[in-house]
């Protein structure tokens, strides 16, 4: 069974319909003995990230993901979602997150440029891209919004017969900066390379929104329902 956590925040039926359309069913719940139960579960969100925990802790739904990873079922974080996952975040004030993965949240700053700080950073080629990203007036729009490419950094079961750098949907004001690389699975080019999916053993989770993207990123979903 694949629960689909319901915490007050999120697009909860766009992520259930998505699963249904690759064959696989799915439940909506906040009810910790349900989430205790699935052999996998899912944290969508969008929204804040202090009302998200809140909304979570007001659920009884801290204890249940932290114990359900624990015991190495698998687990899916979408963009706030997969913030949540961090030790902490820096959205409008200092807030504690699950901590499952050392790490913090910061926020895009306008003032970053669109220059490569990782050593050999490909440039994008997409006009549209650069435009969205701020090439052109060398100052970033935020939120990042709207398509964007992810860059896969090792080899990762979900990402199956995704094709290089594939095009996927974002919607964010802030990103992810964890304390260990290696748990990195694929970065994309905002003002510089962030983070923008993560992958250590049993938890896979992502800043841009596979039930919004299109072929590929049904291809993520149908890719973690297998497993």
């Amino acid at each position: 069974m694949i629960a689909i956590i319901d915490y007050g925040m999120g697009n909860l039926r766009s992520v259930e319909k998505a699963f249904e359309k690759v064959g696989f069913e799915s439940v909506v719940t906040d009810k910790p003995e349900t989430i205790e139960k699935a052999d996998k579960i899912v944290l969508p969100g969008v929204g804040a990230f202090k009302d998200a925990k809140e909304g979570l802790q007001e659920r009884n739904l801290v204890e249940p993901i932290i114990n359900h990873i624990k015991k190495r079922k698998l687990f899916l974080g979408i963009c706030l979602g997969f913030q949540l996952l961090f030790t902490r975040s820096n959205e409008d004030g200092i807030h504690e997150g699950l901590n499952i993965v050392p790490g913090e949240v910061v926020r895009f700053k306008p003032e970053r440029l669109n220059v490569s700080n990782t050593g050999g950073q490909e440039e994008m080629a997409d006009k549209s891209v650069n435009s969205l990203s701020g090439r052109d007036n060398k100052r970033l729009k935020i939120p990042h919004m709207g398509w964007n490419r992810i860059r896969a950094r090792k080899e990762v079961s979900i990402l199956k017969g995704l094709p290089d750098n594939p095009y996927m949907y974002f919607v964010h004001s802030y990103y992810v900066i964890p304390d260990r690389r290696d748990v990195v699975a694929t970065e994309t080019e905002y003002g510089g390379a962030f983070v923008s999916m993560i992958s250590i053993d049993n938890v896979f989770a992502m800043q841009f929104h596979p039930e919004k993207s299109q072929h590929y990123g049904l291809m993520i979903l149908k890719n973690f329902g297998e497993l």
